[in-house]
């Protein structure tokens, strides 16, 4: 079952099935007792030793490349004029890769940091107009990947191939609703602050609202599937490299998520 996220479904290190990457062939041979021995008072392979992923070092790199994003969230804010050209060089970084072969860690931090940039001047934006909103929405992206992980460990919450069929419909559906939408602002058809989410299905309640609640269940289930993905990146003993990839594409999701909810919350204060 192929990932919605791009930067894992690209990569044939997380992928799942018969179009899946082959598994590893781990040599099996007798050893002796002296050989046990030794074997046994070695110290822990760790991911270096054995150039393979495993979850401490790819928590590891997604907490750095965080930690660069964070770092450019605060240019961001101090410089917001830097958002936009920010989102069409993070633009072109996401693209550069998710279609790149093999996953380069400075390009990735690059993206991070860009991509920061942006995140931090578009917060600013909406802080300005309706001020408390930023710690608002960094809570509710926390809230919602602290109950999505929490679940997808304890097994309780698992992507399905009949869910992510639904889930991929959901993703096309909405994104020619937003460039719809888009073209309808840009071109003034529709002079709604919001286009066509401000229109009210029922009275007081705002298109917005809705989508954007159903949003926030996909970007959720989105983190499954990315949790999956470096589950079986893990369990398959991928080169140690593709975590980075996992990375980034956690970041990813991450990152529509909190734009989401920073929207959901701007339209609820309207």
């Amino acid at each position: 079952m192929a990932s919605s996220n791009p930067a894992f479904r690209n990569s044939a290190a997380f992928a799942t099935g018969a179009a899946g990457a082959a598994q590893l062939v781990r040599s099996t041979q007798t050893a002796t007792p002296e050989e046990l021995d030794e074997l046994y008072a070695r110290p822990s392979a760790s991911a270096i030793d054995t150039d393979r992923m495993t979850y401490e070092d790819t928590i590891f790199k997604i907490v750095a490349s965080f930690a660069v994003l964070l770092i450019g969230s605060a240019v961001g804010w101090f410089f917001p004029v830097l958002a936009l050209p920010a989102l069409v060089i993070g633009f072109v970084l996401a693209l550069v890769n998710t279609f790149k072969k093999k996953p380069s860690p400075a390009l990735i931090l690059i993206y991070a940091a860009i991509e920061g940039v942006f995140v931090g001047g578009i917060t600013r934006f909406f802080e300005t107009a309706y001020p408390g909103i930023a710690f608002q929405a960094i809570l509710g992206t926390f809230a919602v990947i602290g109950v999505t992980l929490a679940l997808f460990a304890s097994g309780k919450v698992r992507a399905s191939a009949k869910a992510t069929k639904v889930f991929m419909i959901a993703i096309v559906g909405y994104l020619v609703f937003s460039v719809l939408n888009l073209i309808l602002m840009l071109t003034g058809v529709n002079n709604e602050p919001w286009g066509m989410r401000s229109f009210e299905i029922i009275p007081g309640v705002p298109l917005g609202v809705v989508l954007g609640i159903l949003v926030i269940f996909l970007c959720a289930y989105s983190l499954v599937m990315d949790f999956d993905s470096i589950k079986v990146g893990v369990e398959r003993g991928a080169p140690r490299v593709y975590g980075w990839t996992a990375a980034f594409g956690i970041m990813v999701t991450v990152i529509w998520l909190y734009l989401e909810i920073l929207r959901l919350l701007a339209i609820l204060r309207n």
